[in-house]
């Protein structure tokens, strides 16, 4: 029971919010996908799909991440307590839960075509560098960007086996959404990362940090609106899409930077994000 209960905190399995945000954008792409070719069985099985490799990926991701940065977690109050860094489970075992969950996280990708899976097998690099980057550059958001939204192209060449223009545009406005949260979560750590002389933006940009979050979430919402520019005569998209509008003001106006609760908060909005954008896209006619 113990160990279980270690395997639930190691994997943030208690904490889904990461498993939403790793999901939200393969289900925007879905629904994109699915107002297009209007097959409402393929769109359900693959949404089930990116769902369950979503909580794989993302569990597996944050094992990884932990046995990186143990030896930093121990040395920030916030993650002083996560199992690697409490010396709860040794490093080899978590070694073998990680490398067990991408085996279950392969047999799923296998179900998609094979453009798709070449995308998800070579999205194992990028996933599994993301921990090392912030000991290397300012910018390790926009990488996470990069890499937690590749389920976008994957999901468009899962339907479409291709990559369309449109997708890449739901890709780039996903990558600044990612900026924009992570950088209002990474303000908890400013302090403790400073000390510890790891980066990110939320410190690069710290003096200036609403701005900078308020700039990421313009530069998505832009991308957005162009992509969606077409439906904006259809009632129920543009109360959705204003609402989700609304949610990411919100989180700029709320979270302070010398308040990680208020941080926190800002954050977990993301929750709510990431709905309203799938119901505005599959409310497209």
């Amino acid at each position: 029971m113990l160990q279980f209960k270690i395997f639930i905190e190691l994997t943030r399995l208690n904490k889904p919010i990461g498993i939403m945000l790793l999901f939200w954008p393969c289900s925007w792409s879905l629904a994109y996908s699915y107002s297009i070719n209007n097959d409402l069985n393929l769109f359900l099985y693959y949404l089930l799909l990116f769902f369950l490799g979503s909580v794989l990926m993302r569990s597996a991701g944050c094992i990884v991440n932990d046995i990186v940065d143990k030896d930093f977690d121990k040395k920030v109050k916030r993650t002083r307590k996560r199992p690697l860094a409490a010396k709860q489970i040794s490093t080899k075992l978590a070694s073998v839960y990680a490398l067990s969950l991408c085996i279950i996280a392969f047999f799923i990708l296998i179900q998609f075509n094979k453009f798709t899976i070449f995308l998800g097998m070579a999205s194992m690099i990028p996933a599994f560098l993301y921990p090392f980057m912030k000991r290397i550059t300012w910018w390790p958001q926009l990488f996470l960007g990069l890499t937690f939204n590749w389920g976008i192209i994957m999901a468009g060449t899962a339907v479409n086996n291709s990559i369309s223009i449109e997708i890449i545009f739901l890709y780039i406005s996903a990558i600044f959404w990612t900026i924009g949260y992570d950088t209002i979560y990474g303000v908890q750590d400013i302090k403790d990362d400073e000390v510890i002389g790891l980066k990110s933006t939320s410190i690069k940009f710290k003096k200036n940090i609403k701005k900078f979050v308020a700039a990421n979430y313009l530069i998505s919402s832009s991308f957005l609106i162009y992509l969606f520019k077409g439906n904006f005569d259809q009632k129920l998209f543009v109360v959705l899409i204003m609402t989700y509008l609304i949610s990411l003001i919100l989180q700029v106006r709320l979270f302070e930077k010398n308040k990680p609760e208020k941080c926190l908060q800002a954050f977990k909005i993301n929750y709510l994000s990431g709905f309203i954008l799938l119901l505005a896209i599959t409310s497209i006619k």
